[in-house]
């Protein structure tokens, strides 16, 4: 195998500034829109969707699932214009870490992206602990370690042959998925209106059940926040594909505006119907040791066993899918680290393939030692990891808002802003409010550790990663002495896709129905 990096690496793309630097456009662009529009619903529908709104209903009851979602997908909505904005036209797989790198400060982009690859192999690693707890929905006997290890080994086989087998991979698992919530959304309105194994119309009830609908008070309301920022991450990794994807400039934009809407609308529709049907006392919902899908319990009322052994095996997929992408983005968010001088150059050698393997192998290495602490208890390791993740992906969700700031800051000061191929019209008090209310919720959500008494290990798993990323933040800046981005000095040139790089879309019939196909995802 050719490991080579500088020996395999594509010839830059066209730009229609010839002299344009590229500097972290290496990757193979072999990712098709279809799968770029998959892979976003497969980086966001997963754990947190299937398992985490169970914990989120018993945590926090009914009201505070709806609304925590809905806050937090509005958070993500205008997050997603932010960044849609800056990677059309500077479509690198470092995306939103290296934008902040270039826009703010070199020191908080080193911050930024050694979290978020924290944050993606602990992500990997609490799917392959997700799957223990779902494998328990058959049988307890099988052994806790040898599942994870299977699928451990089968992703990391599919990430590091090239990306167009990831593709294909996470295309058809996604596909799956999002035909399952439309059947669980049909299926629950027919249950909640009398279709169940009782035959009784449930309406609202499970709202006015005693402790309902605001369960655990603002400490149960405040935990939500962090089970779905756990559930919406992912949703800014679709940029991550940027650096892999054919005609960036235009197929970004696209994918912002369209796979948002989809996810909306499966995260608010599911939360509601989860919240009507499924008691908050509903048993196996929130333990130690197993978790319980509200999606099983549906089919469950619907009077089927057999239909929920069928979504729960759908849920085993969604987890492979979920923790399949986490680990995408996690090496090429190492490779990004490599390739500017983040990380040992080791990092960013690449297979013939324009696969970062070096990346992937030690990404899937940290992954796997933390999915070995499964013998504490897998309900409660997965807890833990999830608010270590939710509390990250808050991080960069503020880091995107900052950056979005700058980096308009700095194409008004050099006059570039006729350039963009693709505008976010909530600029500039979408990104002001998401950084502010990010930050509040941030501070609020660990309310629980607190109250009735304290928690020292729930307190850690929602804090912790505030004092690193200040710690990674302030020591990188004293060692390289690194100095805020000024408006006027900003890097504008390098990896940058304008209006004049958008290929030409084909025209007629043919080139309608070929749009369609891709926003079904065809």
């Amino acid at each position: 195998m050719d490991v080579d990096a500088e020996k395999n690496a594509p010839p830059p793309a066209f730009h229609s500034a010839e002299t344009a630097p590229v500097v972290e456009d290496q990757l193979r662009r072999s990712l098709s829109p279809r799968q770029v529009q998959m892979i976003a619903i497969g980086g966001t529908i997963g754990t947190g969707l299937f398992l985490g709104t169970g914990k989120a209903l018993a945590t926090g009851g009914p009201a505070s699932l709806l609304l925590c979602y809905a806050i937090v997908g509005g958070i993500v909505f205008v997050t997603m214009l932010c960044l849609g904005e800056m990677a059309a036209f500077v479509p690198v797989a470092g995306s939103f870490c290296t934008f902040s790198a270039r826009y703010v400060d070199d020191a908080w982009g080193f911050a930024l992206t050694w979290n978020y690859w924290f944050n993606d192999a602990v992500s990997t690693a609490a799917d392959l602990v997700a799957l223990q707890l779902v494998f328990r929905y058959w049988t307890d006997s099988f052994p806790w370690y040898a599942l994870g290890l299977i699928i451990w080994f089968l992703i990391v086989l599919a990430n590091i042959i090239n990306v167009r087998a990831y593709g294909e991979v996470e295309y058809w698992l996604c596909l799956l998925k999002v035909v399952t919530i439309v059947i669980f959304i049909i299926l629950s309105i027919a249950i909640n209106a009398g279709g169940n194994t009782s035959q009784e119309y449930i309406g609202a009830r499970n709202w006015y059940l005693p402790g309902a609908p605001f369960v655990g008070g603002i400490g149960g309301f405040a935990s939500v926040f962090v089970t779905a920022s756990f559930a919406f991450g992912g949703t800014e990794s679709i940029a991550i594909t940027a650096g892999e994807t054919k005609d960036p400039a235009r197929q970004l934009p696209r994918v912002v505006k369209n796979v948002f809407w989809r996810i909306l609308f499966f995260y608010t529709l599911s939360s509601l119907m989860i919240g009507l049907n499924v008691p908050y006392d509903y048993p196996g919902l929130n333990s130690k040791e197993t978790r319980t899908s509200p999606f099983t319990i549906a089919f469950q009322l619907a009077g089927s066993k057999v239909a929920g052994s069928f979504v729960n095996a759908v849920i085993l997929t969604s987890v492979v899918s979920a923790g399949n992408h986490a680990l995408f983005a996690g090496s090429r968010l190492l490779y990004t680290l490599s390739v500017n001088g983040h990380a040992p150059k080791v990092f960013g050698r690449l297979t013939r393939f324009q696969v970062p393997w070096v990346s992937v192998l030690f990404t899937s290495f940290i992954s796997g030692l933390l999915f070995g602490a499964s013998f504490i208890g897998a309900g409660q390791l997965w807890t833990w990891l999830q608010n270590l993740v939710g509390v990250s992906n808050q991080l960069s969700w503020i880091s995107i808002g900052i950056a979005s700031l700058r980096f308009r800051a700095g194409l008004k000061a050099q006059g570039k802003e006729h350039l963009l191929p693709f505008r976010n019209w909530t600029y500039p008090a979408g990104p002001i409010v998401a950084v502010v209310l990010n930050s509040f919720i941030v501070l609020i959500q660990g309310w629980s550790c607190f109250s009735p008494k304290f928690s020292a290990v729930d307190f850690v798993s929602y804090y912790i990663e505030l004092p690193l990323f200040g710690l990674m933040f302030v020591a990188w800046k004293l060692i390289k002495r690194t100095k805020f981005k000024r408006a006027s000095e900003m890097d504008l040139v390098t990896d940058v896709y304008t209006k004049d790089d958008i290929e030409p879309e084909e025209g007629g019939w043919g080139g309608r129905v070929k749009r369609i196909g891709g926003w079904l995802c065809f």
